[in-house]
């Protein structure tokens, strides 16, 4: 049989690196691996415009939500490593090696990191029905009535299912997991009242909130919220020690040439700088935190190791 040869696979045989100069040349793809309205999409979608137009070409986001962020990562890994499909990467990247047994992907192996984006807090939220009106309170109630109360989450592994998992070890109640399968339907379901609660983005949080069809009982970081300066950190609020900030990353497929990821890593950072950038981040809680390749290999590995200690100390593992 014939072996047919694509300017890809040539480039790749003969160890080419495509020229860097004339990249894009086309439409970009940013897979962000949850669905539409949710913090990652929010994210995604802001620097994707910034940095369209900065190389005057499309940079369209695709949403592929599933399996956690599983399915969109595992669609950039074995997308062609020329630049042109990108991953926004969530803190699901660094709790799956250890949820998901049989993960089709490695996320150190097959992924090259570009940089970190954005870092986040979640905020822990209520249905105003649940007679709770702060962390200790709370905590009263599920420790009253153990496993009747339910908490939703963005899917296993996501960065509001670990935020849960944290919350029950600290504090030694027993708060139910119901995963869907992003933020936007986890809130929205909390907000028709058929799940008690959840860890939510705090840019999915916000108009929830202040329209007063949530109630925020404490923020998950080490510090409070610009953006709801009244609502405690969950570790003063009754359980110490309590952090668990979410991040989104932009990794490619681990083959892509070293001068393309660069020219992405520049661009990212010019775009993560623009005024209407910072202003989108600022007003959704998320902080830019563009770093280098390197610099998000190294936090990567931290992470993975982090949240794999948690996730198999709680014994949590794929539905």
């Amino acid at each position: 049989m014939r072996t047919l040869f694509t300017a890809a696979s040539l480039i790749a045989v003969l160890g080419l690196a495509p020229d860097a100069h004339a990249y894009p040349d086309k439409a970009v793809v940013v897979v962000a691996p949850f669905p539409a309205g949710g913090s990652v999409d929010l994210v995604a979608r802001a620097v994707a415009q910034q940095m369209s137009e900065l190389w005057k070409q499309p940079v369209v986001v695709s949403n592929r939500p599933g399996a956690s962020g599983n399915i969109g990562a595992e669609q950039v890994v074995r997308a062609a490593p020329d630049g042109y499909t990108l991953l926004m990467g969530t803190t699901a990247l660094a709790s799956s090696p250890a949820v998901y047994p049989k993960l089709g992907y490695d996320v150190t192996r097959d992924l090259a990191p570009v940089s970190l984006v954005v870092t986040m807090m979640n905020v822990l939220v209520v249905h105003p029905s649940i007679p709770a009106r702060s962390v200790r309170e709370l905590l009263a109630l599920a420790k009253g009535q153990p496993g009747t109360l339910t908490s939703a989450s963005a899917g296993v592994g996501s960065s509001n299912h670990l935020a849960l998992v944290l919350f029950n070890m600290l504090s030694g109640a027993n708060v139910s997991h119901i995963p869907y399968k992003g933020a936007a339907p986890a809130v929205a379901d909390v907000m028709g009242g058929h799940v008690a609660m959840t860890f939510v983005p705090i840019a999915a949080a916000l108009p929830p909130v202040r329209a007063q069809k949530l109630r925020a009982l404490g923020v998950t970081a080490r510090r409070r919220s610009a953006e709801l300066p009244s609502v405690p950190t969950i570790a003063e609020a009754g359980v110490p020690g309590y952090e668990a900030a979410g991040w989104n990353a932009l990794l490619a497929p681990r083959a892509t040439p070293r001068d393309i990821v660069m020219r992405v890593n520049a661009t990212l950072v010019e775009s993560l700088n623009a005024p209407r950038v910072k202003e989108t981040l600022a007003a959704s809680g998320a902080d830019a935190a563009a770093d280098s390749p390197e610099m998000l290999a190294r936090f990567l590995e931290s992470e993975i190791a982090k949240w794999g200690k948690v996730v198999r100390a709680a014994g949590v593992k794929a539905e």
